[in-house]
């Protein structure tokens, strides 16, 4: 058997990412440059003010100067990230399985979710995805509420058969009223007060993965017996 004569592709370096990152952004972001050239000036502005006031001797002027440029470059990266991170979600906005690429690349620890939706409407392909934390269920529709309000009641009743002591929270992504945003996801999450323990949270996941996927249901702590919603 020949070997393999070519070598695998090297990942493009941290710099050459940046780059990507600054090319794509600034196609759909006009005024990128301005937002990273102000941000950019101000640590430097700030440091030669610093380097003249309380500098000193030579050492200490350069070093409050140095001090801003690299303050500058930073708060400049923080900015295009920030503004790169906007870029995709509005490029993402409108489009079938948004909410799921989100919960894949963004779900914070804590959470456990899938890209997959756990229930779809097969003529308008609106859906329901699931995620599961210390607040509890929470159910996230994609689509108008007039569409979705149906797949959401429905899966709210799987939820709380299987664990009915166990809040059930909906977030609906889309242009209604009362709706969020792509980016406003994780932001919501976790502005859910805490109910759960972590223990409590897996026993619960895994009876929902459990339930749609047929299998038996794990053994451990019984999500029927969790601890009554406080209100």
């Amino acid at each position: 058997m020949a070997r393999p004569t070519g070598r695998p592709a090297k990942e493009p370096g941290r710099v050459k990412q940046l780059i990507d990152v600054f090319t794509m952004t600034r196609k759909v972001d006009s005024v990128l440059v301005w937002w990273m050239i102000l941000a950019f000036l101000v640590p430097v502005l700030v440091g030669i003010v610093l380097a003249v006031l309380i500098g000193g001797t030579v050492l200490g002027f350069v070093l409050w100067i140095v001090i801003g440029v690299f303050a500058g470059v930073l708060l400049a990266l923080i900015v295009m990230n920030r503004r790169a991170e906007r870029a995709a979600y509005a490029r993402m906005e409108g489009q079938q399985g948004a909410v799921g690429a989100v919960l894949r690349a963004t779900l914070r620890r804590g959470w456990r979710g899938s890209e997959i939706p756990v229930a779809v409407n097969p003529r308008t392909r609106d859906a329901v995805y699931r995620a599961v934390g210390r607040p509890g269920v929470v159910l996230i529709a994609e689509g108008p509420k007039g569409r979705t309000q149906r797949l959401v009641d429905e899966e709210r009743r799987k939820v709380v058969r299987v664990a009915p002591n166990v809040p059930v929270s909906v977030l609906r992504v889309g242009q209604d009223d009362g709706s969020i945003r792509l980016g406003q996801i994780n932001r919501s999450l976790t502005r859910l007060k805490g109910k759960l323990t972590r223990a409590e949270v897996l026993a619960v996941s895994n009876r929902l993965e459990s339930l749609a996927g047929g299998v038996p249901v794990p053994k451990g702590i019984d999500p029927t017996r969790t601890r009554p919603v406080r209100r």
